[in-house]
């Protein structure tokens, strides 16, 4: 059952002549429980469709649906509610603020939202930091993380509240190869273990390899759709080989070939 619902959502900038397609009528759906990459090489419209979907942008034409909702009618604060109590985001640069600790940024949304942890939400909390190997740093400040454990940290905050979908924004981009297998085996048992439904954007051949689903963008259109049949959910992305995506699926070939860096 698909949780996001994209109906002809377009993304222009500019007019006339001077617009700019950045998404040209794209219809598709998140499936509830699926991890799906996206991919594309600079300018195919892969960060615009993330951005949209999880309502930090509007669309210039389309609809988007959570559930019976369509988000693209929302006011202001309905749809800053619904990113919060809805959405999570693990972003390549961590956005953690330096001031708090560990713990304290990943209870920041509920701060936010003025929720009190119950009981409940504390042992998912817990969980999640004996998950992500975060118990002896969870009273740490960012400045004394590594960057994979800052992105740990980020990804426990994405968690925490449970929400219906998790985007993730280049979560390995600054990562180095050991961190980043780290990282996307994390994501791979958020999936598995609590039925995340999941949603990254990569140029990284490897990490979609990690995917259920990849989705392909060239030029603000989906060129390819396809769900892997061998090999998703690799705990070790390097273990797929050197070319991974295409090894996974033959349809894939062309991701991986025609994928470069943002």
């Amino acid at each position: 059952m698909a949780i996001v619902n994209l109906q002809n959502v377009s993304k222009y900038y500019g007019t006339a002549e001077t617009r700019v397609v950045a998404l040209n009528n794209v219809t598709l759906g998140i499936e509830q429980g699926e991890f799906t990459a996206i991919m594309g090489t600079s300018g195919s419209g892969k960060s615009t469709l993330m951005h949209l979907a999880a309502g930090l942008d509007s669309v210039s034409e389309g609809s988007i649906w959570y559930g019976n909702t369509d988000i693209t009618k929302l006011g202001d604060k309905s749809l800053t509610l619904l990113r919060r109590r809805n959405v999570g985001f693990v972003f390549q640069s961590f956005n953690l603020v330096p001031t708090l600790t560990a713990l304290q940024n990943i209870e920041l949304p509920f701060d936010l939202d003025g929720k009190t942890i119950d009981a409940t939400t504390r042992q998912r909390i817990n969980d999640l930091v004996n998950l992500l190997g975060l118990s002896e740093r969870i009273h740490h400040t960012p400045d004394q993380l590594s960057g994979g454990q800052q992105q740990r940290v980020a990804i426990a905050r994405a968690l925490a509240g449970s929400p219906d979908v998790i985007f993730a924004d280049e979560p390995t981009g600054n990562l180095d190869s050991h961190n980043s297998a780290e990282v996307l085996r994390i994501l791979r048992e958020a999936v598995k273990r609590y039925g995340q439904t999941l949603v990254m954007v990569t140029h990284d051949p490897a990490a979609a390899a990690t995917a259920d689903r990849i989705i392909h963008l060239r030029d603000g259109v989906v060129i390819s759709d396809v769900r892997q049949q061998n090999g998703a959910g690799a705990a070790d992305p390097a273990a797929a080989g050197a070319n991974p995506v295409a090894g996974a699926n033959p349809a894939a070939a062309g991701v991986a070939a025609d994928s470069t860096e943002k």
